[in-house]
């Protein structure tokens, strides 16, 4: 199964679709500048766990859910969407309110991490992106003389290379942090990360 070119081409296919910059993505990023790598990485890693439930749920069942319920990933659309917006607005809020000194932007507040696991668990699992993967493109990618666990296999090869992504995002970004620490331009990259949520909420909304 390793050898098989098949398997090659869905390593290039996932690897595209997990360094493709969303939602995951952006908090991701706006955690990593307002808690360091601690904190990135925790919203990486529950961005990963997100990502094995949809795996986990796509394998036992999806397409039999989507039958009965037929607007469930359009709910699940909307909801994400709202989840983005809320995340926008407060980190626009905490822009405009906080006037924080070099060492207070530089500290990750306390909860910090907790807070970006459970960001970056409740983002990723309110993207229905991912699921449809699971449920409609990695099974395109199995041979049926492949063992019974291939599912299994290319769904970890996946939550593996997103993590990495985004760790990579974040081992890049926390080198900006001592840069960025001056309170304007932390200020101003608040405000533009507020911005970027609000728009990519929007966007999933008109899609």
């Amino acid at each position: 199964m390793v050898s098989d070119p098949l398997f090659a081409a869905f390593l290039g296919y996932a690897l595209l679709f997990a360094a493709t910059p969303g939602s995951t993505t952006a908090v991701v990023v706006k955690n990593t500048l307002d808690g360091g790598r601690r904190a990135g990485l925790s919203t990486a890693l529950g961005a990963a766990c997100a990502n094995a439930t949809h795996a986990t749920a796509a394998g036992l069942g999806g397409a039999t859910l989507l039958r009965v319920w037929p607007g469930a990933l359009e709910a699940v659309r909307l909801v994400g969407a709202a989840y983005l917006a809320y995340l926008g607005i407060r980190s626009g809020w905490l822009a405009v309110r906080a006037a924080p000194t070099l060492m207070t932007t530089l500290a990750p507040a306390q909860g910090m991490h907790h807070r970006s696991w459970r960001e970056g668990l409740t983002v990723a699992l309110l993207g229905p992106a991912t699921f449809s993967f699971y449920l409609a493109a990695v099974p395109t990618f199995i041979r049926p003389s492949w063992p019974r666990g291939a599912y299994g296999v290319l769904a970890v090869c996946h939550v593996a290379l997103t993590f990495g992504c985004h760790a990579s995002w974040t081992l890049a970004l926390h080198r900006l942090r001592t840069v960025l620490g001056r309170p304007g331009a932390r200020r101003a990259l608040g405000l533009a990360t507020s911005v970027a949520l609000l728009t990519l909420a929007l966007r999933i909304v008109l899609r």
